[in-house]
């Protein structure tokens, strides 16, 4: 089978439900793909409900599957059924992440705690496990931030918890590739979901507007074909962040 035929391929999207997940869940079962679609909680249930409801409603196929993934067991726990159900696993995508917008004296131990367990801890230990449990030629993509590039405040427990993906990217990339699998990670600008608006101000989401070259957030709907290219004909990339953010940051 082709790298690029994703027909029969089993994807696993962690935080796949809505937004950009949501869209690449969506996007890839639409392909050909057999989906395995993680929520955290209660709360985004129905939003996951609809996701899966939407591929069938296209002819495809997928599953539901609800975890903390803070937790390592539960990532071991999404895998293992995603090989049950479909027999494997070829492309692994995690977009989970939080945004916290403070200053740096008035973080809690508790707030970079739990920061650090979400978008550092689970970005760790799912690309442990897809390692482990990808077949051959299989691929991973992380979803980081554009801020990685930046030189601001207010973002220190967001973006530095961000920050190592790099590394485990490159890390994994050296570690899985005798396997044929590619690791990437990609940098969106911030996006125009409601992931965003609830951290900033009018005047702020003014700015974020502006600051890019070509005008604008960015719309998931730029973000979906790039990681569909990583996780398909763009395999050979391996082991680096793509910034994609029309002109936001760069480096």
């Amino acid at each position: 089978m082709a790298r690029n035929d994703l027909k029969g391929k089993v994807v696993l999207i962690a935080g796949g439900a809505k937004n950009l997940g949501g869209l690449l869940s969506l996007d890839l079962a639409a392909k050909g793909a057999k989906v395995v679609i993680h929520y955290n909680s209660e709360h985004t249930k129905e939003a996951a409900e609809n996701t899966l409801a939407a591929i069938h409603g296209v002819g495809g196929e997928a599953i539901l599957f609800q975890a903390d993934l803070t937790k390592v067991e539960n990532i071991q726990r999404l895998f293992a059924a995603g090989v049950e159900h479909f027999g494997g696993i070829d492309i692994g995508i995690n977009t989970v992440g939080m945004v916290l917008k403070k200053p740096f004296l008035n973080t809690t131990e508790e707030e970079y705690d739990k920061m650090f367990a979400i978008n550092s801890k689970v970005a760790y230990f799912f690309i442990q496990e897809a390692g482990r449990v990808l077949n051959d030629s299989g691929k991973i993509c992380t979803i980081v931030t554009s801020l990685l590039a930046a030189y601001t405040g207010l973002y220190s427990t967001y973006a530095g918890a961000k920050a190592p993906v790099e590394h485990f990217t490159r890390m994994a990339s050296k570690e899985f590739g005798v396997r044929g699998i590619s690791v990437s990670a990609v940098a969106p600008g911030p996006m125009d979901t409601p992931f965003f608006y609830g951290q900033e101000t009018d005047d702020a989401v003014a700015y974020h507007r502006s600051a890019s070259a070509l005008g604008g957030l960015t719309d998931i709907t730029d973000i979906a074909p790039l990681v569909e290219f990583l996780v398909t004909d763009g395999w050979w990339i391996t082991g680096q962040t793509i910034f994609a953010n029309g002109g936001y940051t760069t480096r």
